[in-house]
């Protein structure tokens, strides 16, 4: 959620730390700070709102030194000011932290009481000032940070830096996120490889419970047991192009343009020669059931596989938000697979679902873009959707990349189960493989979709209807909508119109139906003509036959291209993001970073 970097350098570490720190604004931030360590002194500079404003302040009153640490915050306890941003400094500590100390109220309490002071809100300074506490009583750096983690509780990444040390970091990891990065004669911390792409490909990823002393010569690795343990260098390929916007005013507008050629790649790394080729053994024959869980766009991605699940390899499935999953302790039967869908891997509440049903025997499947990611390292078995970094806020290429892997899996289960035929299953494969270019095409309604924008951002609320796997569509068409231009938007099931909805419609509520032309076709023109006869707004969104079926009186329609139903859910996300995107637009909205959003949710 919030962006961690630490850096023992040769050079000025300043301008490396706000670079770094640009890299990980997708994460979704609302400040910003760095501290560094020059000629054993320690100094900070912060700033509220985007890096822009911390550059300016680092203008007028520059940081020198080669040590330092950065962070951009997204705010948990206390509000985006400049006293809650961090790195947050008592006495000789400075600490940036991500994730949330449970017990820092009581943690505070106590240091009150043997007469520390605050200045913020946060639970950050508590960690800051109890280890100064530490120092005061006589330890060494490293033993205070060391009893600093061994008081908190929660989930947390933390890096500290100490006044008077310029070759020392002190990193630990319980629930959220660290790597350390290996230069030559200099030494990285980042909430991700990302933030150390420019300096260095090797990568060191910490556990769950780890700490480390860092120096730039050296790394010294303990587990939560306090053992010391070696943690493997791995050199991470990261396309450098993937993050710059190459041309395009947004990432957002980037990463869709993308979906063609990343789903052609992701189907041709797992579809060799008509078979489905997965790189673990997973057998559907060996489960009765399968439960999905997820959040967000994710979670929509698995209810529509739901339905590919249901239909084509006849196996139930329950879907749940991560959120929700733990905490109903729902029973897990024997014979379960639980598939945990997450972009980036590391979503506290799908973390912490996917642990709950480890516990409870099921077999872990998580479906991810992050390799090395926190739930990949936690499953019986991990695949990754390949859309490669996807860093606009709000999710394109990775929820088209999720459906297309999810569909498979899907296809996979029905010919293990035997529920499809050979034929039937490469006959599918088959249309999947056409997807791509459909969806090419699909991106020239660019043009229709702009236009229709336009009215769109009047309005003050807005529905979506669907039937069948277009519900879900109907739903995440409205979760863009509304991250990305703060208009009210809701997805509905087009059947439950007439169950309530529909006493919302009248002619300042535009309604955007998703129609392709498949079995349930006629029933979703019917719930739209009921809209249009309480003078509703009708943007349809179906291909030319459906749209000349239709008949008169639609207020807009979008033409997409021909397909087979099963696939349709693909297709038609293309015309739901380019919604969101134009709305927001014309509204003059932050496209790649929304309001209060961020990308990696690593809090609970």
């Amino acid at each position: 959620m919030c962006g961690i970097v630490g850096v023992l350098g040769t050079h000025e570490v300043a301008p490396l730390l706000v670079e770094a720190l640009k890299r990980l604004e997708y994460r979704g931030y609302d400040s910003a700070g760095i501290a560094t360590i020059d000629d054993g002194k320690l100094d900070r500079r912060r700033a509220v709102g985007k890096l822009v404003n911390l550059s300016d302040a680092l203008v007028h009153n520059p940081l020198t030194g080669k040590s330092g640490i950065g962070h951009t915050r997204w705010a948990t306890h206390g509000a985006p000011t400049v006293s809650n941003a961090h790195p947050h400094k008592a006495g000789r500590v400075a600490v940036v932290h991500n994730g949330i100390v449970e017990n820092y109220q009581s943690l505070r309490e106590e240091l009150v009481a043997a007469g520390y002071s605050f200045e913020s809100e946060t639970d950050t300074e508590t960690v800051a000032t109890l280890a100064q506490f530490f120092l005061e009583q006589g330890q060494a750096p490293v033993d205070a940070a060391k009893s600093t983690i061994n008081r908190l509780e929660g989930a947390f990444a933390l890096c500290f830096l100490f006044d008077g040390e310029d070759d020392l970091l002190v990193a630990a990891r319980k629930g959220s996120p660290l790597a350390i990065g290996h230069g030559e004669g200099e030494m990285y911390v980042g909430s991700d490889a990302i933030a150390l792409a420019p300096m260095t490909d090797r990568i060191t990823y910490l556990e769950e419970g780890d700490h480390a002393v860092i120096t730039r010569t050296s790394v010294e690795i303990f587990d939560a047991n306090g053992a010391e343990v070696e943690r493997p260098v791995k050199q991470v390929q990261l396309d450098a192009t993937r993050i710059e916007k190459s041309g395009y005013k947004h990432f957002m507008a980037k990463e869709i343009a993308e979906q063609p050629v990343v789903l052609a790649d992701a189907q041709a790394h797992y579809i060799k020669d008509g078979n489905i080729t997965l790189p673990v053994d997973l057998d559907f024959s060996a489960f009765d059931r399968v439960t999905m869980v997820a959040c967000g766009t994710a979670y929509l991605a698995c209810l529509t596989a739901k339905y590919w699940f249901e239909q084509i390899a006849r196996i139930p499935v329950e879907v749940d938000i991560a959120s929700e999953f733990r905490y109903r302790e729902p029973p897990v039967p024997a014979r379960t697979l639980a598939i945990f869908v997450s972009q980036s891997g590391e979503t506290a509440d799908t973390l912490a679902a996917l642990h709950y049903a480890k516990s409870q025997g099921a077999t872990i499947l998580s479906v991810v873009n992050v390799t090395e990611s926190s739930m990949a390292r936690d499953s019986d078995m991990s695949l990754p959707i390949l859309a490669g970094v996807e860093v606009s806020v709000a999710s394109t290429k990775a929820f088209t990349c999720q459906l297309s892997l999810l569909l498979l899996l899907a296809l996979k289960a029905s010919s293990d189960r035997g529920a499809q035929s050979t034929e039937q299953v490469q006959s599918y494969l088959a249309h999947l493989q056409k997807t791509p270019a459909l969806v090419s095409q699909s991106l020239n309604v660019g043009d229709a979709v702009k236009e229709a924008a336009k009215l769109v951002a009047e309005a003050q609320d807005i529905l979506f209807l669907g039937r069948g796997a277009m519900f879900p569509l109907a739903l995440e068409g409205a979760l863009k909508l509304k991250e990305l231009s703060y208009i009210h938007a809701e997805g509905y099931a087009s059947g439950e119109l007439k169950h309530g909805p529909i006493a919302l419609i009248d002619k300042h509520v535009p309604v955007v139906v998703m129609a392709p032309r498949d079995a349930l076709f006629e029933k979703t023109i019917s719930n739209m003509q009921e809209v249009m006869a309480r003078g509703g707004k009708v943007l349809l969104i179906s291909d030319a036959a459906g749209i000349a079926e239709a008949g008169q009186g639609v207020w807009s329609t979008i033409t997409m291209p021909e397909i087979e139903p099963v696939f349709a859910p693909i297709l038609y996300a293309i015309p739901a993001q380019l919604l969101a995107y134009h709305t927001a637009i014309a509204k003059g909205t932050d496209v790649d970073q929304p309001r209060n959003l961020a990308k990696s949710v690593t809090v609970e």
